[in-house]
């Protein structure tokens, strides 16, 4: 057999908007749908803005784009809209906790994902939880596990930027249930 070369792959033009020519947000969204993911609530605390004033609050969001990133040091990475609550939260502190929510918290995750939404203090008020020693962050009651993390790199990303945080605390509260998944744009169980 002859040596010849790989075939090479044409060149898919892309225009102002981002997108390679024939994908749609329509089509991208319905590829990446197939793909389970877990989900997780981040978390942060908002110092007051005046330290005269009425105190700071917790502010939660229901997140599916987390993963563990290295095991030494330990670092994860979430993704999170740019210019969204969080995003600017986390731009101003780095202190930040996340709770893997099980099968049982659905209720949770939809709470921390609606748009329009109520006050973040209303929607903790009748979750149990604790707050992270080393960040200060609430950590849900009967989440699969917990960390807590301290930001250490920021990239942008499209329009989402991926935070990068150093895991300062891993604790497994719960070994009930299993985990609550996200596919198909709906939560899901496994079993």
């Amino acid at each position: 057999m002859p040596n010849t070369p790989p075939a090479t792959r044409p060149m898919i033009p892309t225009p102002a908007s981002g997108h390679a020519v024939g994908v749609s947000n329509d089509e991208f969204r319905a590829a990446m749908s197939r793909l389970a993911a877990g989900v997780v609530l981040v978390t942060a605390f908002e110092a007051p803005l005046d330290a005269e004033g009425p105190g700071g609050e917790d502010v939660g969001m229901t997140a599916t784009a987390f993963m563990s990133v290295s095991l030494d040091p330990p670092l994860v990475l979430v993704s999170l809209r740019t210019g969204s609550r969080m995003d600017d939260l986390l731009d101003e502190q780095p202190l930040w906790g996340v709770s893997v929510l099980s099968e049982s918290q659905r209720h949770i995750a939809g709470r921390f994902a609606m748009k329009g939404r109520i006050s973040d203090r209303l929607l903790f008020e009748d979750i149990p939880y604790v707050r992270g020693a080393a960040t200060g962050a609430v950590l849900v009651g009967g989440a699969l596990a917990t960390l807590e993390c301290r930001t250490e790199q920021r990239v942008a990303a499209g329009d989402h930027v991926l935070v990068i945080g150093r895991v300062l605390t891993a604790d497994v509260p719960s070994a009930d249930g299993g985990p609550l998944a996200y596919f198909r744009g709906r939560y899901r169980q496994l079993s």
